[in-house]
């Protein structure tokens, strides 16, 4: 009896604590809501016999404070709020959790800004926009025991997670309480969350009925897969320093780096003592000998250290560096930048390089290890990508070093993934333009497609003027003469600020050649505006309509990408290099571009309803893995301008009218 009594003692002391651990921010953080009174305040304390019922994850979620951010505007769907909130997780089942994951529903354009505790799997790097909701994942607290298996202990039970952000869309009395809440571990059951005030709650229970998957059992979330991912994997740990191997893996088939830069942000003050396999762009002491790091290591001689900023710049070493006894001689490295995509090359697909990082301050546990955030990756030409934070998975597996059949761990491992993101208006850097056999006029790349840096000589606003297609062979500043002349010569409109050219350093030019019963055929031209010449290119054609019809192409290597509708080109060996732009021949001519040239043949068996000016031309195009701009407009049949063909239709119609009249 005096055990059970004791049992029920200790049950209602860790109810109380764990109702107090909740509240204690509610009752003294600063609710900007008007109308909070006694009432609300009640409704707002947690419900006891919610959690007293729940057996399994009991998961809150309080919104704090809100206040009103600069700058002040009068529109209120558009004012800024600052907001504090805080989720919490409880385990009061009888199994363990591990790896939590809690979905919560924002739906006012909210941007997070912090996170403590955690990190968001599926966003960005903070400030990330979360309107449409985020999941978030413990950090550095991954695993929510029971209360048998800790005698009651709430700091391993539970998890709070306090949250600052902003959002948008609510006035003065709003409430920018989320959607819903819930737990998205797998196995795992959850109603429509509970509303009380500025609180929501919900008991997320097993689900007798889910099937356990089979699953390789990880103690750190599994890997996830993503267009590009880098794995941040340490070797060796020193009470004082530690090395890191930074591998990138390129897992899309369009992806590709073209000498690409790597940077991150320290979170303590680390700095890079030696890299191999790459090199740091600045290598400037002064950030470590005028700050904390000389204090600490004062007998360092740091003019010999890589790298002392908070945000390193890491690029890839030539490939004249890689047997470098230095700092090359590392597998995947030193190739001048270039990840290509797996159809081109798998063993070109992955690149490497290994840092010695120095602590700051040093301490005695080798363990006490945190990774840079705010990963960014680019290079020349090659798809834009947004990297998420590094994430904390089982250590990598490597062979061991001295050939046996024996397997090597890391100390510890995190994974950054990144992916492909779609540019916006004039951050291209790549535009197609359009011709066809059928129509006089070539169909230039779009106005500042890929940005326009001057503005005051030019129209960065009006649409490109119709060309004759040789002026796509000369360089923009050329094409002046031509535009104008052809525009005089087909009675074109001409504004009276010229516009403003594409500024893209590579064009594409796609020609429909021939239209007949079976089939069709089509001629695509690359232009290399830059003086840097392009190894190893490709480019990609999407279809939505008649991939399928593809048959061949000639001079180039093509492959077709099933699941991607996209048919793959390439230079065939020795012919694999686009060069770079050159002097003409006479001082007076006009530069040359380096070009590529080929010819596609399509059939029509799959499409019925063919249309050679809407199906005679790709949906997407990219170069080296970056989508390229394209026009707004086709080619028509018509007298050589695409608005010719309403003043046809004019012409039909009044020749209909006046044979009515007639008649």
């Amino acid at each position: 009896m005096k055990v059970a009594l004791n049992e029920a003692a200790s049950w209602y002391m860790l109810r109380f604590f764990f109702i107090s651990l909740l509240s204690f921010n509610v009752c003294h953080g600063k609710l900007d809501f008007s109308g909070t009174d006694t009432a609300e305040e009640e409704a707002n304390a947690l419900p006891d016999t919610e959690l007293d019922s729940c057996n399994g994850i009991f998961l809150t979620y309080t919104l704090i404070s809100r206040e009103k951010e600069y700058p002040h505007v009068k529109n209120m769907s558009k004012q800024a709020w600052a907001f504090k909130s805080e989720a919490t997780l409880m385990n009061v089942g009888d199994e363990e959790l591990n790896d939590w994951q809690m979905y919560i529903g924002f739906q006012y354009s909210e941007i997070l800004v912090s996170a403590d505790g955690a990190v968001a799997i599926d966003a960005d790097d903070f400030p990330a926009p979360v309107g449409n909701g985020t999941t978030l994942a413990g950090n550095p607290m991954m695993d929510l025991k029971t209360a048998i298996e800790t005698a009651g202990d709430v700091n391993q039970m539970s998890v709070k997670v306090k949250m600052s952000g902003t959002q948008f869309g609510l006035g003065k009395e709003g409430k920018p309480m989320p959607k819903n809440i819930k737990l998205v571990n797998d196995g795992f059951k959850c109603p429509a969350a509970s509303r009380k005030g500025s609180r929501m709650f919900v008991c997320c229970k097993k689900d007798p009925k889910a099937k356990a998957k089979l699953s390789k059992k990880t103690k750190f979330p599994p890997r996830r897969n993503g267009d590009l991912t880098i794995a941040y994997d340490v070797l060796q740990a020193f009470s004082n320093n530690y090395l890191a191997q930074v591998t990138i893996d390129n897992n899309h088939p369009l992806g590709r780096l073209d000498h690409w830069n790597i940077t991150w942000e320290w979170q303590h003050g680390e700095f890079i003592n030696t890299v191999r396999g790459a090199f740091a762009r600045i290598k400037d002491p002064s950030e470590c000998v005028y700050g904390p790091a000389a204090r600490y290591y004062g007998d360092l001689d740091f003019s010999q250290v890589a790298n002392c900023q908070k945000k390193p710049i890491i690029s890839d070493l030539p490939s004249e560096r890689k047997d470098d006894e230095k700092i090359g001689k590392l597998p995947w490295c030193c190739r001048n930048g270039t990840v290509l995509p797996p159809i081109m090359d798998k063993n070109k697909a992955r690149s490497l390089f290994q840092i010695q990082v120095f602590k700051m301050p040093p301490d005695d546990n080798r363990t006490e290890i945190t990774p840079p955030m705010k990963w960014h990756v680019d290079g020349v030409i090659n798809p834009r990508y947004q990297c998420g934070p590094p994430i904390r998975v089982d250590p990598q597996e490597f062979p061991d070093p001295s050939g046996l059949s024996a397997i090597q761990t890391a100390v510890a491992s995190w994974q950054v993934v990144c992916n492909i993101t779609t540019p916006k208006p004039q951050t291209n850097r790549c535009c197609v333009s359009f011709s066809a056999f059928y129509n006089e006029s070539a169909i230039p790349c779009n106005t500042c497609a890929c940005g326009c840096d001057v503005t005051r000589k030019c129209n960065d606003k009006a649409s490109p003027m119709l060309l004759p297609p040789d002026a796509l062979l000369v360089p923009f500043v050329n094409r002046t003469k031509k535009a104008l002349a052809w525009a005089k010569l087909k009675h074109n409109n001409v504004p009276t600020k010229l516009p403003c050219g594409d500024n893209c350093p590579v064009s594409i030019n796609w020609h429909v050649n021939t239209d007949h019963k079976v089939g069709w055929t089509a001629r695509i031209t690359i232009f290399n505006w830059e003086d840097y010449t392009f190894d190893d290119w490709f480019t990609a054609l999407k279809f939505d309509r008649y991939f399928e019809d593809f048959q061949d192409v000639y001079s180039f290597n093509g492959t077709r990408i099933p699941g991607l509708k996209t048919i793959f080109l390439q230079g065939v060996k020795g012919l694999n290099y686009l060069a770079g732009e050159t002097n003409g021949t006479h001082e007076y001519d006009p530069r040359v571009p380096g070009k590529q040239q080929s010819v596609l043949s399509f059939n029509k068996k799959n499409i019925k309803d063919f249309d050679i000016t809407r199906d005679g031309f790709p949906t997407t195009v990219y170069f080296n893995g970056e989508e390229c701009a394209l026009p707004p407009i086709r080619p028509m049949k018509s007298l050589g301008h695409h608005r010719s063909s309403i003043n046809l239709l004019a012409i039909i119609i009044s020749a209909f009218v006046t044979f009515l009249l007639m008649h």
